[in-house]
C-alpha cells in the first residue's frame, strides 16, 4: 500500500497541470504504451510480450521497420517518436517501467495504477501468443533445413491450423485429437503439392500442440514473473527518487518549466518558492517508503 501511494504521488508531477485534476483516457494511454510496447503488432501478435512482457518470449523481429509502420497516421501528441524510442531500454521489464514514465508525462490524469489496469491484460494476451511462437521456433528451423518445399508446406499448414477460427494461437481449441485431425485434414487439402510431407508435418504439429498445452502453466508463471519484475523496477525508481532529494529537485524543475510563467528565472525567486511548496509532498512520500 505504501509503494502504491508513492507511485501515485510521483505520477502527479508529470501532468502538464499539477493543480488541475483530469480524467485518464484509457484509449490515449493505450496508444502511447503501444508506441513503445506494440511495435509492428499487426504482423507480430507477440510484440507486447516481447517488448514489455518477458525476455523468455524472445526478441521482436524487424524493430526499425515496425517503428515506421506504427508511426504512420499516429498522433505525436499521444505517442512516442522514433527519436524518443532510442532511449528506451531493451530489457522488457525495464522498458515497461520506462514506457509508463513517458506516457504518464503525455496523458493527463493517469497514474501507474491506470497503466496496470489498462495494459497488463494486453501484455498477458500477447504473452500467450508469444509462448506458442517460442515453442514452435525449433520446429520451423528444423523444417527449413530439409528443403524449401518442406518448409513452405509446414509453414502454410501451421498458419492454417493456428488461425483463430481453428485451433487458435495457443492450440486450445485442438486439445482433443478429433478436433486436431479435422482441422489438419482441411488445412492439408488447402496446401498445394505437399502430399509427400504430410505425415512428417502431422507428427511435428502434434508435438507442438502437446508442448503448448503442457507448458500453459509455465507460460502463465513467466507472465507473472514479468509483472513482478516490472513492479520491482518501479519500486527501485521510487527509491532512487528519494535518494539525495533527486525526485524533489526534479519536481521543482518540472514545475518551474511547465507551470511558472517565468520559469523561476532570475528575479522571480517567488516562483521557485511556490514550486518548492508544490513539491513538498516528496517528503511525505519518501517517509512512507521508509
Amino acid at each position: 500500500m505504501k509503494t502504491s501511494t508513492l507511485l501515485y504521488i510521483f505520477s502527479l508531477i508529470i501532468s502538464p497541470s499539477i493543480v488541475a485534476a483530469a480524467t485518464c483516457s484509457q484509449m490515449n494511454l493505450t496508444r502511447c504504451l503501444d508506441s513503445v510496447c506494440a511495435i509492428n503488432i499487426s504482423s507480430n501478435p507477440a510484440a507486447r510480450c516481447q517488448y514489455c512482457g518477458t525476455s523468455s518470449a524472445g526478441e521482436p523481429p524487424s524493430a526499425k521497420s515496425g517503428m515506421r509502420s506504427l508511426s504512420l497516421g499516429a498522433s505525436a501528441r499521444y505517442t512516442l517518436t522514433e527519436d524518443e524510442l532510442e532511449d528506451a531500454p531493451t530489457d522488457p521489464g525495464q522498458r515497461y517501467v520506462w514506457a509508463t514514465a513517458q506516457c504518464l508525462k503525455k496523458i493527463d490524469g493517469c497514474t501507474a495504477d491506470d497503466v496496470s489496469d489498462t495494459y497488463d491484460k494486453l501484455i498477458e494476451q500477447s504473452c500467450r501468443a508469444a509462448g506458442v511462437s517460442a515453442q514452435m521456433t525449433e520446429t520451423l528451423a528444423n523444417a527449413n533445413k530439409v528443403t524449401a518445399t518442406a518448409s513452405s508446406c509446414q509453414s502454410s499448414i501451421q498458419a492454417c491450423m493456428i488461425d483463430a477460427k481453428r485451433c487458435g494461437a495457443n492450440w486450445a481449441a485442438c486439445e482433443a485429437d478429433d478436433a486436431f485431425d479435422n482441422f489438419f485434414s482441411a488445412c492439408s487439402i488447402e496446401a498445394t503439392d505437399c502430399g509427400q510431407y504430410i505425415a512428417d508435418i502431422r507428427t511435428t504439429l502434434t508435438a507442438a500442440r502437446d508442448t503448448a498445452i503442457e507448458n500453459a502453466d509455465t507460460l502463465i508463471q513467466n507472465i507473472v514473473s514479468g509483472y513482478q519484475n516490472a513492479r520491482e523496477q518501479k519500486l527501485a525508481t521510487a527509491q532512487e527518487n528519494c535518494t539525495d532529494n533527486n525526485g524533489r529537485d526534479a519536481c521543482i524543475e518540472t514545475v518551474c518549466e511547465r507551470n511558472m510563467p517565468n520559469k523561476c528565472g532570475t528575479g522571480y525567486e517567488s516562483e521557485r518558492v511556490n514550486a518548492n511548496l508544490l513539491c513538498e509532498f516528496y517528503d511525505l512520500a519518501c517517509d512512507l517508503l521508509d
